[in-house]
């Protein structure tokens, strides 16, 4: 579909082993959504970077100027690729990524990237709302393991609950071979 962009949400290296907020798969999903980063960028067609970088002094990860909060070198912005800031899970909530993305023509967005229950999440249903055709990456999305109440909810549950809620409303939940293919 013309008029479509990819959407790469933070990929920052605290969600990666050794960083300070590990999500389960982040390697896995990563190699996929650089896979079709690599195809975006050989049609020329729009990348939009999201990098999150925490206010709240609560939370030790994305710590502004830390090598935590950098993108992860495997799909690092290159070239003029548009890299927008954000400090909540809404990439959209006091940001320019709107505006962006309408001064692009863009009426579908692609998304990828981390954490699946919250900023993939906030950021589907934001462009969903806002009016885009949304397209989540399921394989190149990553999650983590939750507990509530005492009962303890592994990643790929988590990961699975959240698509499955988007894909009732919100987005089209496919793999990233399957995209690419109709791309």
């Amino acid at each position: 579909m013309k008029n479509t962009a990819l959407i790469l949400v933070d990929i920052q290296n605290d969600y990666f082993p050794g960083g300070k907020f590990e999500q389960e798969g982040a390697d896995a999903a990563t190699k996929k959504a650089a896979k079709v980063l690599a195809e975006f960028r050989r049609r020329q067609m729009p990348v939009i970077h999201i990098r999150h970088e925490n206010l709240n002094e609560a939370v030790d990860f994305f710590l502004l100027g830390s090598e935590g909060a950098k993108t992860h070198v495997s799909v690092a912005p290159v070239d003029k690729e548009k890299v927008i800031l954000k400090h909540f899970p809404n990439s959209f909530l006091k940001t320019d990524l709107e505006q962006e993305l309408r001064s692009l023509g863009v009426e579908r967005v692609v998304i990828t990237g981390m954490m699946t229950l919250m900023c993939i999440d906030a950021t589907s249903r934001a462009a969903s709302d806002l009016g885009f055709k949304v397209v989540v990456l399921h394989d190149a999305c990553a999650a983590r393991s939750l507990e509530f109440n005492g009962v303890k909810v592994s990643a790929p549950q988590v990961h699975a609950a959240f698509l499955a809620a988007l894909q009732m409303f919100y987005a089209e939940v496919t793999d990233t071979a399957s995209f690419l293919q109709t791309l």
